[in-house]
């Protein structure tokens, strides 16, 4: 074959140009497609790594300033919101200033429970230094986080009535919390 013909041959093979219409559309699907493949991906692992609530959990908690927190009566009312993080996770870093503005707005009871993050002295002071005001539990050898199985921070468990009603870890923003206790109290 001469090199004339075999160049007009790939010239007929070629791929038409598509139109600008046609690329933004083409882009947008693949957007939509790799969006929801992540979403997917994403919720599935979240559901794995969630706390899972204990067969006896212990609801009746001191913070660490002493004073007794009852998740059970709390929830009674309306949904709790309950964050398991440490001084020492740099993620946690992000979200407990999410945590923080939650609880001070007061519509939901926030509870947090600090994993293995120093004695009740050490904890203080992170708290005083990052200025949060949220009800903290000093869970110093971890046990309560492992009671619920929990296998990363930051993680967050909503009870409702003594109960849990939806677990959740990872970087969650304030709507999206909002929106979990609120649907927590409607459902």
């Amino acid at each position: 074959m001469t090199t004339d013909k075999r160049t007009n041959i790939e010239k007929t093979i070629e791929k038409p140009k598509k139109a600008p219409k046609q690329k933004v559309f083409s882009v947008a699907k693949n957007l939509l497609i790799y969006g929801l493949v992540f979403a997917v991906i994403y919720i599935a692992i979240n559901w794995w790594r969630q706390p899972v609530m204990p067969t006896n959990p212990q609801l009746q908690l001191t913070d660490y300033q002493g004073q007794s927190v009852d998740l059970a009566a709390l929830s009674q009312d309306k949904p709790t919101l309950v964050y398991f993080w440490g001084t020492w996770c740099p993620v946690c870093r992000v979200t407990s200033p999410t945590i923080d503005k939650l609880a001070a707005a007061n519509d939901y009871p926030v509870v947090t429970i600090a994993i293995k993050s120093g004695s009740n002295q050490e904890l203080q002071s992170y708290l005083t230094e990052h200025n949060y005001r949220f009800t903290t539990i000093n869970d110093q050898e971890g046990e309560i986080f492992a009671d619920w199985q929990g296998q990363v921070t930051p993680s967050y468990v909503v009870l409702k009535d003594g109960e849990m009603t939806q677990g959740l870890t990872g970087i969650q923003p304030l709507w999206s919390l909002k929106l979990r206790l609120w649907l927590s109290e409607i459902f």
